[in-house]
């Protein structure tokens, strides 16, 4: 989650807002529900096994060449983040507890910072095209992100998982780019994003090609108030379903060209 985003900026009156919104509602759902088919039948080629060999807890033992070069890189990644604001030791000891091999998508939020007629407000934005992606575990982002905040009992052990969850993951796809390669294909932006309010914890993100965008933050800051609510949703409009590229016909033509 960062502090701000840099998303496109947008004039609308309310008509258009609550037209434009609606179609954006239509949207998100039909692609979260179309990313969920997409990593529900990718999951097979998601085997934390794969990776960590012998470093994971598996009813399958196997050697796994260069095994120990991911757990050293998983084992990096995990130090850097794993004392604040987690409270967690640095060391990982082996063999890891399992981790499922299937995938979850958590839809993007981020703190937006308000400023209008020298009044300022933070709202929660959701992005409808970006979701962040981690192996399933029993201690989702929403979890853990609730330990930090002290809104819930901090459980170690949860909190291990989840960042191992998230973790491997970004191990995975490095030491496995044709896995990125291949969302790359069914259209989706693949990156690697750390998340500043939990210590900078490095995950998945993955984006639609389907551009969104805001209106001014006096606009936004009206719809808060009269709702009640400190959140808002980025929006889409039909221009960025007419814009969609085509990513293979594109890199056809600069072959040709």
């Amino acid at each position: 989650m960062t502090t701000q985003e840099t998303v496109a900026r947008k004039n609308l009156d309310n008509q258009e807002f609550f037209r434009l919104r609606q179609a954006t509602e239509k949207i998100g759902n039909a692609l979260g529900k179309r990313l969920s088919v997409h990593l529900e039948t990718l999951s097979p080629l998601f085997v934390p096994r794969k990776l960590l060999g012998t470093f994971i807890k598996s009813a399958i033992v196997e050697d796994v060449p260069r095994s120990d070069k991911a757990f050293a890189d998983l084992q990096e990644r995990y130090a850097s983040v794993s004392e604040k604001p987690f409270g967690l030791p640095k060391k990982l000891q082996p063999p890891l507890p399992s981790l499922m091999g299937q995938l979850d998508a958590a839809l993007y939020q981020y703190p937006l910072v308000l400023d209008s007629g020298g009044d300022s407000k933070t709202v929660s934005v959701t992005s409808p095209v970006r979701w962040i992606l981690s192996f399933r575990s029993e201690c989702p982002l929403v979890r853990l992100r609730a330990m930090v905040a002290g809104t819930e009992t901090r459980n170690p052990d949860d909190m291990r998982i989840a960042l191992l969850s998230h973790l491997a993951l970004v191990v995975y796809l490095k030491h496995f780019p044709a896995l990125g390669a291949l969302l790359g294909d069914l259209r989706y932006r693949v990156d690697v994003q750390g998340l500043t309010d939990l210590g900078g914890l490095p995950v998945v993100m993955v984006t639609a090609p389907v551009e969104t965008f805001l209106p001014p933050d006096e606009f936004i800051m009206q719809i808060t108030q009269l709702s009640g609510i400190s959140a808002f949703q980025e929006i889409t409009s039909n221009e960025a379903i007419d814009n969609i590229p085509d990513l293979l016909k594109n890199s056809l033509r600069g072959l040709i060209a």
